[in-house]
């Protein structure tokens, strides 16, 4: 993660028209919108690559495994590229290699390759975190720095808004009157089945073509802009980490991110089949993937009221009293059936809303001159989302979809021990 210098966007561009800062903040909540737009289809590709392939749940976990997993590998990379190359230059390199990534589910689609997908997906996901580790500070240049926070917020609400409306129109491009089940598949002929597993694979390529294109767009338009320029200096090699690595508030927040983003991630990448499931709504795939964004939507709205209710309660107590309530949920989702436990997991998602700026703002207070660092290592902590659905799939194959939402639970309770056990913020000194 680089670290930034931040000041007045027009002081800093030499007298630059607010109308181009205004351009340039479009520019900006664009890309939020996109990449939580790509992130979200991932909840669409989980169960549509489990019929095409034929996959168990662990293998489909792969998928976020892949995605998330660039997360760990590419945060520290990403900090160096953004001090080469300055916000603009890794900026628009990563919109380009997230453009790669969705050009390269149009070959994995015509070979029909599971493992083409998955590099496809790590490819594209490289991409969306050098994105995010150039953007998130850039939020704050956009105008006055007492105002920073406010734009920000208006930011993450775009990138929610994009994992709002991915689930519903990747749904109709993808599932659409594509899944069987595996009665009918088995029942179908040889040639019947090749061409039905022909026309799943090709139902991806013209979506993420439309990516593709619409993030070579972006690109260009940045090339073009005359942005602000950020000084940033690189401060977080893997040496440099040590120091932080000892401070018990950090890494219990680190947990608590791993914690968050994983049992956020699984529960919206098996949410389609658990609406599926026959105890439950035994809602076609289409349908289920439409609901989906009923969750992600939660989170947004909850945003907006979670941020307004912590100007009033303590952000300790909000996390652990929404945390408790998740877990809950989750229970209730388990052990009932039908519409209570539908309804029951979808709300986890207005609940999930505040845990993860709460949790990531309690991690690093008190930190100092340390922050940068401690911010790496909470980006790298989203890796909860690569190896926790994969963990669920697991134990879905074994014990059955009911019985694998134990880990979220148990991911909850921490997260709710996590508000309650950080009280006042320690220093490093």
């Amino acid at each position: 993660m680089a670290t930034v210098a931040v000041g007045n966007a027009n002081e800093m561009t030499g007298g630059a028209t607010s109308a181009k800062t205004r351009l340039a903040f479009s520019l900006v909540t664009t890309l939020f919108f996109m990449f939580g737009f790509i992130t979200c289809l991932n909840d669409i590709l989980v169960p549509h690559l489990k019929t095409l392939f034929d996959l168990t749940y662990a293998q489909a976990s792969l998928v976020q495994f892949c995605f998330f997993g660039a997360y760990f590998l590419v945060s520290l990379p990403a900090g160096s590229v953004v001090s080469k190359l300055g916000y603009k230059g890794a900026a628009i390199a990563g919109i380009l290699i997230t453009g790669i990534g969705c050009l390269l589910f149009y070959p994995a689609a015509e070979v029909r390759s599971y493992a083409l997908f998955l590099f496809g997906l790590f490819v594209l996901a490289s991409g969306v975190t050098i994105i995010q580790v150039a953007v998130n500070p850039y939020i704050a240049m956009l105008g006055p720095q007492e105002t920073s926070s406010v734009r920000l917020t208006l930011a993450q609400a775009f990138n929610s808004l994009g994992t709002t409306i991915a689930p519903m129109l990747g749904a109709w491009l993808i599932l659409e009157g594509s899944v069987k089940t595996a009665a009918e598949l088995q029942s179908m002929g040889a040639d019947d089945l090749l061409a039905y597993r022909v026309a799943q694979a090709s139902s991806v390529q013209l979506p993420y073509l439309g990516l593709a294109l619409a993030l070579f767009i972006l690109a260009g338009i940045t090339g073009l802009l005359k942005l602000p320029r950020i000084k940033t200096e690189d401060t977080t090699s893997m040496f440099s980490l040590g120091g932080v690595l000892s401070n018990r508030r950090l890494m219990l927040g680190a947990l608590a991110i791993f914690s968050y983003v994983g049992a956020e991630v699984a529960i919206g990448s098996y949410l389609i089949n658990f609406l599926g499931l026959n105890e439950v709504w035994a809602m076609p795939a289409a349908t289920a993937g439409s609901y989906v964004a009923l969750y992600w939507g939660g989170a947004m709205i909850g945003r907006f009221v979670g941020s307004a209710v912590m100007k009033k309660l303590a952000p300790t107590s909000v996390l652990s009293f929404n945390a408790g309530v998740a877990a809950v949920l989750v229970i209730i989702a388990m052990v009932m059936t039908g519409g209570v436990s539908a309804w029951a997991i979808l709300a986890v998602g207005l609940f999930n809303s505040i845990m993860f700026p709460t949790i990531f703002t309690l991690a690093i207070d008190g930190l100092g001159e340390k922050t940068p660092q401690g911010s790496a290592v909470l980006c790298m902590a989203i890796v909860g989302g690569a190896i926790i659905p994969l963990l669920q799939g697991l134990i879905a194959d074994r014990t059955g979809l009911h019985v694998s939402m134990v880990l979220p639970v148990v991911c909850y309770a921490y997260i709710a021990f996590y508000g309650r056990a950080v009280k006042a913020p320690v220093v490093i000194r």
